[in-house]
């Protein structure tokens, strides 16, 4: 095993700890990259002004840098820094964190009727189709576009990968100029949807393209990210029959179960960044062109941040995480991811057989966590 294979391992974090026993930050010669999986060297690393999320000769991707993909990608602020970065923070944050969690369970149950009754299915649809059907309803998308809409969004999302054939790189690029047109559709509607009102209003002088990018960006992130953190959920519960049993008897404490699994086996496991200048961090000298794979999966679980962290604990008292980042790159859509996530898992819980045997395999990837669900043999 190595840091990257550990992401799709049926059980990665005794690995993650032999990891962290090392401390601080330890060059791993295989990957050509230094790795940071103890919590302090984490938040040092993300707090870092010198790491950067992107190489500098590298600001998008060599293979989608001459197509409306690599167009998307340059402007999405996750993937840049400063000013680029911080300007559609500024617009895009405050407006997800208006949006109410019972508009999201609304949502939610209004889609549930056009589930598929194969429960490996189901639960497929209810991980990647139904959160970005959710935030492109909030944007304003009618109920008739979202199928639509989710199909684009997943073609896209393999232009993120570095795994992604040509095939899926040529279905990226026709996915952006189409997803691209349907915001350009929807800003032309008037009135918008609430949220996508404060968005645009956030932009304030901002030119269209990046804010259709960062649109686009917001139903992509949704995509993989949701479909990491519902499905590592299920697996817990499927692992732990008492606790299903147990939301079951008190759905309230789906919002707990979203919270503990984020942080004990997280969507997203690790992400990167990369030394623009001279720095020392947590203690090693690095120089321009250094990468780091920052371990968040490993730091979750450090002692120093959790008391008794490889319990899954729904009362866990000052629950601390990194999951979602830290620092100027903290995701924005932190409330609503898990928003989104508790009303699906709590559907599911209610109006789905999970008794039925099921196991399942990773999605093949280098920094997410994905289960994908199938029945069985002896269950068919």
């Amino acid at each position: 095993m190595d840091p990257i294979t550990a992401v799709t391992h049926a059980d990665p974090y005794p690995y993650y700890a032999c990891l962290r026993a090392r401390a601080g930050l330890v060059f791993d010669p295989g990957l050509g990259l230094w790795l940071a999986s103890s919590a302090a060297a984490v938040a040092a690393v993300l707090a870092h002004p010198e790491c950067r999320v992107r190489p500098p000769h590298e600001p998008v991707p060599r293979a989608i840098a001459h197509g409306a993909a690599g167009r998307v990608f340059a402007r999405l602020m996750r993937m840049n820094d400063g000013e680029r970065q911080r300007c559609p923070r500024a617009a895009i944050e405050p407006g997800l964190q208006q949006v109410h969690g019972e508009e999201i369970g609304q949502r939610v149950t209004a889609l549930l009727p056009g589930l598929p009754n194969d429960l490996g299915a189901r639960l497929q649809h209810c991980q990647f189709r139904l959160p970005v059907a959710v935030v492109a309803g909030l944007l304003g998308f009618s109920a008739q576009q979202l199928p639509a809409i989710a199909e684009r969004v997943a073609d896209f999302v393999a232009c993120l990968s570095p795994a992604s054939s040509q095939a899926q790189l040529d279905a990226a690029h026709r996915a952006a100029e189409q997803l691209s047109r349907d915001f350009t559709a929807l800003l032309g509607q008037t009135p918008g949807s609430p949220l996508l009102q404060r968005i645009v209003k956030g932009f304030g002088a901002e030119d269209r393209d990046t804010l259709i990018a960062n649109l686009i960006g917001l139903l992509s992130q949704t995509f993989e990210a949701s479909a990491g953190l519902i499905g590592n959920s299920l697996c817990a519960l499927l692992k732990d029959r008492h606790l299903l049993a147990e939301l079951r008897a008190a759905p309230s404490r789906v919002d707990e179960l979203l919270a503990e699994v984020q942080r004990h086996d997280p969507p997203v496991q690790n992400t990167r960044r990369f030394v623009v200048a001279p720095c020392t961090v947590a203690g090693v000298s690095l120089e321009p062109g250094d990468g780091v794979l920052v371990l968040l999966a490993a730091a979750n679980r450090d002692p120093q941040l959790n008391p008794e962290p490889d319990r899954l604990l729904l009362d866990r008292q000052a629950r601390r995480s990194v999951s979602f980042g830290s620092g100027r790159h903290q995701c924005p859509g932190q409330a609503l991811a898990l928003s989104i996530a508790s009303a699906v898992v709590g559907a599911l819980v209610r109006h789905s057989n999970l008794e039925q045997p099921l196991g399942w395999t990773y999605k093949p990837s280098l920094n997410g966590r994905i289960p994908l669900f199938h029945p069985l043999p002896e269950s068919r």
